[in-house]
């Protein structure tokens, strides 16, 4: 799969691990991955408390998925993102960043009041392009 970043300077460069726009050659398999949380896969809550470790566990749980459809983390094209505290967004992208890299998937970040569950932190949905 051709993956490219879009990086322009007529745009603002991002502050954090995603890119402007992510280009694909759209030739494969699409893979939308639900939304994915800190729960290990015995059903316990990873890094209660803990924003780092829970998006830790997350980005393994969109690793697996991907994985399982045939695919690797460098065929995500986008995620979003929902976090309780907008103030954790350096702790949750120096954990991306050991999971994604370049090229970049095009990301959204939005803080919510709630999630599923009281001690959830964060929430990622991924869309994959696997060739």
């Amino acid at each position: 799969m051709a993956k490219t970043q879009l990086s322009t300077a007529a745009l603002h460069s991002p502050n954090g691990v995603f890119s402007q726009a992510t280009v694909i050659e759209a030739t494969g398999r699409l893979v939308f991955v639900s939304g994915m949380t800190a729960r290990r896969p015995d059903g316990s809550i990873a890094g209660v408390g803990d924003v780092s470790e829970q998006t830790r566990q997350v980005c393994e749980n969109v690793q697996t998925a991907v994985r399982e459809a045939g695919g690797s983390l460098a065929d995500v094209c986008r995620v979003d993102v929902y976090v309780r505290n907008m103030e954790d967004f350096a702790k949750i992208h120096a954990v991306r960043a050991q999971y994604f890299s370049e090229p970049l998937p095009a990301s959204t970040m939005v803080e919510v009041s709630k999630l599923a569950h009281p001690d959830y932190l964060i929430e990622i949905n991924a869309i994959a392009v696997i060739s």
